[in-house]
């Protein structure tokens, strides 16, 4: 008991030395360096942001100001391939509606620092795609002040489209900022229209003294068909998500014109659809006029073939197209 004793009395001068040291040290030191850490990283932010609306980001800067804490921000990222060797035309548009959003941000009276654009570039931050798994561009991601991303901090871009309205509805939806789009003004619409107005009244008045022409049922038809056919693929639709043009896999440069879903559609299968109704309606053109003709056995024999080619070829490849979209779907005809 004695040497037990002993011992803790030799080590009463360390004990007190400790002891006197913690209470020599400034309360809440970790805190303070805490807040100066996170007052750098705010101040850099929106010194960044004042020379440009979408801060550029490698991987170094990516891991800092957006993953590391401490954050009081919401930062929304752009990943995407701009490069031309990548040949990303979708990122392209993207980033020019991405520039639109980001640009009514800044300026906007309600712009403060709890808010940030920035953009990660495969050739500039390749690391942070593998960090994140990530292998199509463009993405847009938010990654909030608190906590880690959750499924709906990615945008479907698929589904949705990437104009700067449907962007900033999804921002106002993860953040409660709500960001009014102001667009440049865009005087092609109007420039276009005028010219049309300009040629038909210059054709009309070529054409005063003879106006059969607008009698003419073939020439009503054929716009008809093209009405009817910008319509039923989707055209419209196209005008209002402004979806892109066609996916391109940053990884392996595929390019996909047809999308795989049913809730969403490229620009290019929109085109696709057009062409093969065209197609199909041109083969049962054929088939009636083989029908009604009474021109020569032989020529409207083979008007009726290749009339029947049109159809059957191009309907099964619209319905392939159709299965495709439609996962389940059970039919199918010659082209599965």
């Amino acid at each position: 008991m004695a040497s037990v004793w002993v011992k803790s009395f030799v080590n009463l001068p360390v004990l007190s030395l400790f002891f006197l040291l913690l209470l020599c040290l400034p309360p809440g030191g970790g805190q303070k360096k805490k807040e100066n850490l996170l007052s750098e990283k705010v101040d850099q932010m929106m010194e960044w942001s004042s020379r440009r609306s979408v801060v550029r980001m490698n991987g170094d800067k990516f891991r800092r100001f957006v993953k590391a804490p401490p954050r009081n921000y919401s930062v929304i990222v752009m990943f995407t391939a701009l490069q031309p060797q990548r040949q990303c035309s979708v990122c392209r548009q993207a980033n020019e509606e991405y520039q639109v959003l980001a640009n009514s941000w800044r300026y906007s009276s309600a712009f403060s620092n709890k808010l940030f654009f920035t953009v990660v570039d495969y050739d500039e931050g390749a690391d942070v795609f593998q960090q994140l798994n990530m292998n199509s561009a463009p993405t847009f991601m938010h990654f909030p002040a608190k906590g880690k991303p959750k499924r709906a901090d990615t945008f479907d871009l698929q589904r949705i489209g990437f104009a700067s309205e449907q962007l900033a509805k999804w921002i106002a939806d993860r953040t409660d900022v709500q960001i009014r789009v102001f667009r440049p003004p865009n005087y092609s619409g109007t420039i276009a229209l005028a010219l049309l107005v300009s040629l038909v009244g210059g054709l009309l008045y070529l054409r005063r003294n003879n106006l059969e022409f607008i009698y003419n049922k073939t020439g009503w038809a054929m716009a008809a068909l093209c009405v009817v056919f910008a319509m039923t693929s989707g055209q419209m639709w196209n005008h209002i998500r402004g979806p892109p043009y066609a996916h391109k896999n940053p990884q392996n440069g595929q390019v996909s014109y047809i999308h795989g879903s049913s809730q969403a559609q490229f620009v290019a299968e929109s085109h696709i659809i057009l062409l093969l109704n065209a197609a199909i309606t041109m083969g049962m053109v054929l088939l009636n006029e083989a029908a009604t003709s009474k021109g020569d056995v032989g020529k409207r024999r083979i008007i009726c073939l290749v009339g029947l080619g049109l159809v059957v070829f191009f309907f099964s490849f619209l319905l392939s197209i159709f299965r495709s979209k439609y996962h389940g779907y059970p039919y199918s005809f010659l082209i599965k």
